[in-house]
């Protein structure tokens, strides 16, 4: 098949999916930082009044196979004892510093919205969701704004989502990926439909005013009815928000070891998937998500482009304004358990071990990824208040690019992509990365 992609001096000859930027830079720019600062400086001087806590929790009862996130199947029960004991420590070093930051005149920090994930939040059973609620707890605001959790099918018990209805819970998504038990091996994921539809039926019970269902398209032997039919079988529990995920065949993963190939027929899928959405009344919020229209949907204070994230957990992230930061990264089972073994053996978590600086270009880099990978795309007056400078100007030879290929459309106000430009979304992000952050990914060494 013809590539899809540009040619161009800031586009490289590409495929539609080159990769899925949900965050700028990835990890693997991330470095050791020497010497690692004190979490009270790299604070101080930040706006605390809209952050984003987000817990991680790297444990899984299985392994997919297009998964690369940072997790371990399995887990001895001593082990997920000792690592909620570790996110208590960690909790009190990031209160402490926040509080320190916050200066003399007591600027404590709050939260605008939370979320547990990973791993799987739900991995851990119920007494132990309880207490990392209580850890989250301790944090000003939970409880009392927007609380997002993952799940799995095998782990949507009922003791479990009772305990996180009780404790707040807003969105719970679950992961799907097929309805199909054929595809659902072939993504190198076990599971049943019939559990699926059993897990459904217990999230809807617990009364969580947001659903989410990931569902995936590029299967290998998925057909456009394949795909129609878990479309549908989603569709059946009207759900508030869908995300479709392409396949990415990844390294160190369990379909990255068989070393096939999956072709652009995503394309395809991916314009079924989001017509099909389209038609059932819901909207896209982006290249992924789609969620039915409503008054509180999206309601919340948090800005990804401007407000920080305080990340707990040995594989969640950290955003202030110039520093980007968390602890090793790896997708290998190995190094992982050592990442994770290492981190519940640490008693001082007061300074930012690795991370990535953001200079003044790539914060302008940074807020036009996070608005332009939206539907809603980028808001001009804020940038210019922002940064002092207009988007078109900073980025003329990317943006050109996109809007010479129908990818881009602009107005006094806002710069966005098009139906097509959105489809095109894992092309047009990494085309956005710097020379500086894209020699550190290339550089790394996956483990």
């Amino acid at each position: 098949m013809k590539p899809t992609g540009l040619t161009s001096t800031s586009l490289k000859p590409t495929g539609p999916y080159q990769s899925y930027v949900y965050a700028y830079p990835h990890k693997t720019a991330y470095r050791p930082l020497d010497p690692a600062p004190p979490l009270s400086d790299v604070w101080a001087g930040e706006t605390l009044d809209a952050l984003f806590l987000y817990l991680h929790v790297p444990f899984c009862e299985m392994r997919c196979g297009f998964c690369n996130l940072f997790t371990r199947t399995g887990a001895p029960e001593e082990l997920t004892g000792a690592y909620l004991n570790a996110l208590d420590r960690q909790a009190t070093a990031v209160l402490d510093a926040l509080d320190t930051a916050g200066g003399e005149a007591g600027d404590r920090a709050s939260f605008a919205t939370a979320a547990f994930g990973g791993g799987t939040p739900t991995y851990l059973n119920a007494s132990e969701l309880e207490r990392l609620c209580d850890i989250a707890g301790r944090f000003p605001g939970f409880g009392e704004v927007p609380l997002g959790v993952e799940t799995s099918p095998a782990t949507a018990t009922t003791d479990r989502l009772s305990v996180l209805a009780e404790r707040g819970t807003t969105r719970v998504s679950i992961g799907v990926q097929s309805f199909l038990d054929e595809e659902a091996r072939a993504a190198v994921r076990p599971q049943k439909r019939a559990e699926v539809e059993a897990a459904l039926e217990r999230i809807r019970a617990a009364g969580f005013p947001t659903l989410n269902i990931d569902l995936i398209y590029g299967i290998d032997g998925q057909t456009p009815a394949t795909w129609l039919h878990s479309l549908n079988a989603a569709l059946a529990w009207r759900p508030e928000e869908l995300y479709l995920y392409p396949l990415y065949v990844r390294p160190l993963t369990g379909l990255g070891r068989r070393a096939r190939d999956w072709d652009d027929q995503r394309l395809t899928l991916y314009r079924i998937g989001r017509d099909h959405l389209l038609a059932h009344g819901y909207e896209q919020v982006s290249m992924r998500m789609f969620r039915l229209p409503s008054a509180a949907a999206g309601g919340t204070e948090y800005c990804c482009q401007t407000d920080g994230m305080v990340g707990l957990g040995c594989g969640a992230r950290s955003y202030t304004t110039d520093l980007h930061y968390s602890f090793e990264y790896a997708v290998g089972a190995g190094p992982v358990r050592s990442i994770i073994d290492a981190y519940v053996r640490e008693h001082d978590f007061t300074t930012a071990r690795v991370g990535f600086r953001l200079n003044d270009d790539e914060r302008k880099r940074r807020h036009l990824l996070q608005s332009l990978l939206q539907a809603s795309g980028l808001n001009r007056t804020s940038y210019r208040a922002r940064f002092g400078t207009d988007p078109l100007d900073d980025f003329t030879a990317d943006l050109a690019a996109f809007e010479q290929a129908g990818w881009l459309e602009t107005t006094p106000d806002t710069v966005a992509l098009t139906a097509e430009g959105l489809a095109h979304s894992d092309a047009i992000g990494p085309a956005l990365f710097s020379q500086r952050a894209q020699e550190l990914m290339d550089a790394y060494e996956a483990r």
